[in-house]
């Protein structure tokens, strides 16, 4: 399955594929992770937040291929893809597992992913860095076996996001 998550409607109705879910994060109701941990210990793998965000992380689990688009702010992803990404922690256990010589969470059968990541709207170059710094880190959380991220102004979000899916369609 490939996903599409985007903070920001994009143009792309007629590129998705039959295996293909994109969300529009912007036009949803999805409410902040309140910490309770109900995911792991009350309702294992479902989230006790009934909102749109609990038809996402489905997919965020089974897709092998993502797209993230989301605006930068000061070093991180903007609000409403962070909130999301925070929402989907039902994917994980709450089981510790040594990675590459960190503590991780176990993963909930979690497909490894390709993930590419249009990020607009930073400033400048030491924003970009943060920005690579934390995707690298939550790579790791993520199940990301690569990753790519496209920095680009706000006016070419949709056409980059075009040319990735073209990609995503050949290979």
């Amino acid at each position: 399955m490939k996903l599409i998550l985007s903070d920001k409607p994009l143009e792309i109705s007629t590129q998705l594929g039959e295996r293909s879910a994109y969300f529009d994060l912007s036009s949803m109701k999805i409410s902040n992770c309140v910490g309770c941990f109900g995911c792991w210990v009350k309702t294992p793998g479902r989230c006790v937040i009934r909102d749109d965000a609990t038809m996402i992380y489905p997919c965020i689990a089974e897709s092998d291929s993502v797209l993230y688009v989301s605006r930068i702010r000061y070093g991180g992803y903007d609000t409403v893809m962070k909130t999301m990404l925070e929402r989907a922690i039902p994917v994980q256990q709450a089981f510790i597992r040594i990675h590459c010589n960190e503590t991780h969470h176990v993963q909930r059968d979690v497909v490894p992913k390709r993930a590419v990541i249009v990020a607009y709207g930073a400033v400048d170059e030491e924003e970009c860095d943060i920005f690579r710094r934390l995707v690298a880190r939550n790579a790791y959380n993520m199940c990301f076996e690569s990753y790519d991220i496209i920095f680009v102004v706000e006016s070419m979000v949709n056409e980059t996001v075009k040319q990735i899916l073209d990609k995503w369609e050949k290979s």
